[in-house]
């Protein structure tokens, strides 16, 4: 499954992608100073609301389009997307890295990535990959 190593190479092979910490100064990803993923360990809020269902591994914190994204992606697969309270109304979904597969991985922080670039960026960065 993913690892944190597959995260940075993923986000800095996209256009204008840079890694500077979070506001926790963890790892976090940045096209043109917009995050679009980042490393989100659990807090203990966190751990409160999902109870036995909380992850104890790595957990990522990633960008959606929109709420319909989210809610798509939450459905389908919630063994690996979840979300907390502390997400509610948020375009963001939290993922468990080690249950994540590389390809889908790449998919996520590539449409992460679209959601957080310029337009102008993006529309170049699509024509370039035809």
């Amino acid at each position: 499954m993913a690892t944190w190593d597959d995260v940075r190479r993923i986000a800095l092979a996209l256009p204008e992608t840079t890694e500077r910490g979070s506001h926790d100064d963890l790892p976090a990803w940045r096209v043109r100073d917009k995050m679009f993923v980042w490393d989100r360990p659990l807090r203990t809020s966190d751990l409160a609301a999902l109870g036995d269902a909380g992850p104890d591994g790595p957990v990522l914190g990633a960008r959606v389009p929109d709420l319909g994204a989210r809610e798509a992606l939450l459905a389908d697969d919630p063994e690996v997307y979840f979300t907390t309270p502390h997400f509610d109304g948020y375009p963001a979904v939290l993922v468990r890295l080690d249950r994540i597969g590389v390809e889908e991985l790449t998919e996520l922080i590539t449409e992460a990535w679209y959601a957080r670039a310029p337009k102008r960026l993006a529309k170049q960065f699509r024509t370039t990959m035809g």
